[in-house]
């Protein structure tokens, strides 16, 4: 079977038979002077940038908008859906807050320090809950609290041990007041 010639007398690709010569280009423009060099036509289907003859952004209310002004070109947007509201900030869980306190009073105290380290494990769990903000001082509360309360333990062990070691040592050892 025999394919009809291809207009401007062109190979065609797909018979086998025409393959084995030398390929050329497309045709050269005949309007273009012999030798001078081709200038490569650019693809009308190639895909182009999309932003070519564009009009740059123009503000069309000029210089009304202020300082501030979450619409305003070149701030950033307003959080939250650009309503420009602030977010409410987030309220501190009041037993951490006594927890804190209980528990750094306890330095001066000795007494309140496991109060506040007790008073730190049920914040977080309520912050847990709640969702509430207090986490870091309800933390805060435990570690001091329980490290105060272990000092304050090993004071009370040494002072123990010191008391019954100068018993101790002065049994019936005294002369001084035989009765």
């Amino acid at each position: 079977m025999t394919y009809p010639p291809q207009p401007g007398n062109w190979p065609d690709p797909s018979w086998s038979g025409q393959q084995s010569g030398p390929q050329s280009g497309p045709p050269v423009d005949p309007t273009l002077p012999a030798g001078s060099p081709v200038a490569p036509t650019p693809d009308p289907y190639a895909p182009g940038n999309p932003y070519a003859g564009a009009q740059p952004s123009v503000d069309p209310y000029g210089n009304v908008h202020k300082a501030g002004d979450p619409y305003a070109p070149g701030y950033p947007p307003a959080p939250y859906g650009g309503y420009g509201y602030a977010p409410q900030p987030q309220k501190t869980n009041g037993l951490a807050i006594a927890a804190l306190v209980l528990a750094l009073v306890g330095f001066a105290s000795c007494i309140t320090a496991p109060v506040g380290a007790i008073l730190g494990h049920v914040a977080r769990k309520q912050i847990r809950q709640t969702g509430e903000g207090g986490e870091g001082m309800a933390k805060a509360a435990i570690i001091v609290g329980w490290i105060v309360t272990g000092l304050a333990l090993l004071f009370i062990a040494f002072y123990v041990v010191i008391v019954v070691f100068a018993i101790a040592s002065s049994d019936g050892t005294s002369t001084s007041n035989n009765w």
